[in-house]
């Protein structure tokens, strides 16, 4: 994620790579000296936000929700914070994106850290069920307390990666009074003076190295400058149990993995958490996604099944593409 050439002298930066939350983690700065010391502060902040809303820690404080039986629990500020981004994204969405699917994502298998769900084989059972809903849950902002009713189980999986992202390259840029780039997992948020030319980014259909262009599929570079960017897809967190093919995107309205026209959205907004509940909302959606997007005003790159992109108002029209059948 290197700065753009221009006619001003580039900033160089220096980033680092890592793993905290179940997923990457890349950490890029304007200033090379100050590397080491945001990265530190990174991973006590990462560490913080695990402790807080981790579903696959028995320690956590989103599942100590679970032993609450619909009794009102006070919440550290961050819990509430996030629960808060969580419930926010679900009214924006139209409940595509809910927080309330933890026991949909039990159910089919998405029951700890995805390395391990990659190696259980015991079989399970797919049933079409609704999830509880978004507005079952009771956030109460002064008194700092939560009330999730008996039986719900709180996933935050779809806003919490991009929300600590944003507070991460915020916090950063503030301390270190530099241009920062963090991603989650691909959802990324800028903060600070940012690299000549803007942050470089290259949005594409398939997991793989920043360093290196993939060989497969179509992939788009981005300048950013500021706020967020996420992609949100089905192909990359996929496992198979009991005959079943399966990934991470649950459908709120049936309780099962997302039947999607898209294969990958792309979508740039405001903020990660922003970009990445509109990216993932889109999977929901499915067909007529693109619409919804400019209707909101959010620049997006949408690529379907067979491979065809569709992007809306905004989203640059300079794309490199390779030849290769996507993955």
């Amino acid at each position: 994620m290197s700065a753009r050439t221009s006619t001003a002298p580039p900033r160089t930066t220096a980033a680092a790579d890592w793993r905290a939350l179940g997923t990457g983690v890349r950490l890029v700065v304007t200033d090379p000296a100050l590397l080491d010391s945001c990265n530190l502060l990174l991973a006590r902040h990462l560490a913080e936000v695990d402790a807080a809303c981790s579903r696959f820690r028995t320690d956590s404080e989103l599942t100590a929700l679970d032993a609450a039986l619909g009794r009102p629990v006070t919440v550290s500020p961050l819990l509430a914070e996030a629960l808060a981004v969580a419930l926010r994204a679900a009214e924006a969405t139209d409940g595509a994106v809910d927080p309330t699917v933890g026991s949909a994502m039990n159910a089919i298998g998405y029951d700890r850290d995805f390395t391990l769900v990659q190696e259980d084989d015991r079989p399970i059972r797919l049933t079409v069920k609704r999830a509880p809903g978004w507005r079952t849950i009771d956030l109460d902002p002064a008194t700092g307390t939560v009330t999730v009713p008996a039986g719900v189980r709180l996933d935050l999986g779809a806003t919490a990666k991009a929300w600590a992202a944003d507070k991460a390259a915020a916090m950063l840029a503030q301390v270190a009074g530099c241009g920062v780039l963090v991603s989650l997992g691909g959802d990324t948020a800028v903060a600070g003076e940012p690299p000549a030319g803007g942050w470089n980014i290259r949005v594409q259909d398939v997991t793989g190295s920043v360093d290196e262009v993939p060989a497969h599929g179509t992939y788009a570079t981005i300048g950013l400058r500021s706020g967020g960017l996420a992609t949100s897809g089905t192909a990359a967190r996929r496992w198979r149990r009991g005959g079943y093919e399966l990934h991470h995107i649950v459908d709120p309205r049936t309780g099962l993995p997302v039947r999607s026209p898209w294969r990958t959205v792309s979508v740039a907004a405001a903020t990660s958490a922003d970009a990445n509940a509109a990216s993932t909302a889109c999977l929901v959606k499915g067909a007529g996604a693109e619409r919804w997007l400019t209707r909101l005003g959010l620049p997006a790159r949408l690529v379907a099944q067979d491979g065809t992109v569709v992007t809306t108002p905004g989203w640059p029209t300079h794309q490199a593409t390779t030849h290769g059948t996507a993955a």
